[in-house]
């Protein structure tokens, strides 16, 4: 599968914070880098898990002069954590994700032999994000979302100034995440969306786990799975 990559600016008067999205590994997941005018970034679901795969997320933080400050995970399916130990190694930090995510980035190690992929364990999760935390880096700030449904304990991040999500694997384009796995439930991914994502104004851009960005007015008038 060929690997791409898409920058995607939001700007506002105050600053600028800038997504870039890679879309990595057999899965097809989507890895985020955010950045803004100070040069820090975050890592959200490191997805690479081969050689050329990690050299496109490095190279392009070493190109665009970035400082990795945090190494962040919506959720700890395998497909999301592959690059986890890479990124920790490269630049020295820790894992953020919820802790009730632990137990499914324990799973991972079977979960790669299940499908015959390669995969060095991910750190553990040390650093604990939970509803109504900040994840903060340079001059940017974004709500954190408790979005459980398609994982026991999802996290999704929201910047108001720009109205940009970061859904995890919770809402696609025309589409939800699955919710047939352990800790998957349908009424509590369908809850989540509607409680945290639909009360958004609709021009906000959807950042998804797979797939092409989209928005929560188009989901609130097309998605087939989760009406308004």
């Amino acid at each position: 599968m060929e690997n791409h990559s898409v920058v995607l600016g939001v700007i506002n008067l105050e600053h600028e914070m800038k997504v870039h999205r890679f879309t990595f590994n057999d899965f097809a997941e989507n890895t985020y880098v955010l950045w803004d005018e100070t040069g820090d970034c975050v890592i959200i679901d490191p997805g690479c898990n081969n050689e050329l795969e990690r050299k496109e997320l490095s190279n392009f933080i070493d190109s665009n002069n970035l400082k990795p400050v945090g190494l962040i995970n919506t959720h700890c399916h395998i497909d999301h954590v592959l690059g986890n130990d890479y990124v920790n190694r490269r630049y020295n930090l820790p894992l953020q994700s919820h802790k009730d995510e632990q137990s499914v980035l324990e799973s991972c190690e079977v979960v790669s032999k299940m499908y015959g992929i390669p995969y060095t364990p991910s750190p553990s999760i040390s650093v604990f994000l939970k509803e109504g935390d900040k994840l903060e880096f340079g001059n940017t700030s974004l709500e954190i979302f408790f979005t459980p449904g398609h994982s026991p304990a999802s996290i999704s991040f929201y910047h108001a100034p720009t109205n940009t999500l970061i859904a995890g694997d919770v809402l696609f384009q025309m589409s939800i995440g699955r919710t047939d796995l352990p800790g998957g439930n349908f009424d509590t991914l369908a809850e989540s969306i509607r409680q945290n994502f639909y009360v958004l104004p609709d021009e906000t851009i959807v950042y998804p786990g797979h797939g092409p960005q989209t928005s929560i007015g188009f989901e609130k008038a097309n998605n087939p799975f989760v009406k308004s």
